[in-house]
């Protein structure tokens, strides 16, 4: 019976983490560049019950035990989202055309991404292009992080008025200041996210997409990706999640009402 409290339990944090996580893909659902996660659930290793005593070895053995579910890992989707127009030079949309296929699968995998720098120097990834200049002219995304080309150097403008090539090339002025970086990420489990829209790879710098023969994408100026967040699924899962904390709950709160009368009524002595 104490094992069912902890079953009870273990699935009602599994399921309160899951509404946590729908609930932050809901409130970015009009973010540019955001990528929704994906929270899967799985059950602890299943235990042998035994039972204790009797004469006969071979009938000790009662069966397995499932004793609950934790929240095992938590990956963002790099699926394309909603492309709008915005009219707007700074703003820059990724469109992903082709990548590299996995060849045991047979599907397109990985991600592309632009690269900027950190105030603190530090090598990160976003898609959301909604950019801006700063005051010396800097292309800097919406946190002031510098975007950076294709050789790794920040790229600064002479005014607003510029245009982005469809593979990332800017030109002013009939002068090119340089392509915007875009790296591959050949297995997104290695990104990790850390706010703002940026992500940070665990296994060192990412390679560019251009020197890829298999990776074909478009950069559009005056256009901004979205989140892809499905609100309706997302409302609908949220309130999945919501029923089977509930019925967690009520299991719960069935067997303490056993355990109630086990020690305060079979338990009494008169």
């Amino acid at each position: 019976m104490i094992r069912g409290i902890y079953t009870s339990a273990a699935g009602m944090i599994a399921q309160q983490r899951r509404q946590q996580t729908l609930s932050n893909n809901l409130n970015n659902l009009d973010t540019p560049g955001y990528k929704s996660d994906r929270s899967s659930l799985r059950t602890f290793p299943e235990q042998l019950i035994e039972r204790l005593g009797g004469d006969n070895e071979a009938n000790r053995e009662v069966g397995s035990l499932a004793t609950g579910v934790y929240q095992d890992e938590m990956n963002p989707d790099f699926t394309q989202g909603t492309v709008t127009e915005t009219g707007k030079a700074t703003d820059v949309a990724l469109i992903t055309s082709s990548l590299p296929v996995n060849p045991q699968t047979g599907v397109q995998e990985g991600a592309l991404l632009f690269n900027v720098r950190t105030t603190g120097g530090d090598l990160r990834y976003t898609r959301n292009g909604h950019f801006t200049l700063s005051p010396e002219g800097y292309l800097t995304d919406s946190s002031g992080n510098q975007v950076l080309s294709s050789a790794g150097q920040p790229i600064q403008l002479p005014s607003d008025d510029f245009q982005v090539a469809a593979d990332g090339t800017i030109q002013a002025d009939g002068n090119n200041y340089g392509q915007i970086g875009v790296s591959y990420a050949a297995d997104t489990n290695q990104l990790v996210k850390e706010g703002t829209g940026l992500f940070r790879s665990t296994t060192g710098d990412l390679p560019q997409g251009a020197a890829n023969a298999q990776i074909n994408y478009n950069v559009n100026q005056g256009f901004v990706e979205g989140s892809n967040v499905q609100a309706d699924q997302t409302v609908t899962d949220m309130m999945e999640a919501y029923r089977s904390f509930e019925a967690n709950q009520k299991v719960l709160q069935i067997i303490d009402g056993t355990l109630d009368k086990a020690v305060n009524q079979v338990g009494r002595v008169n």
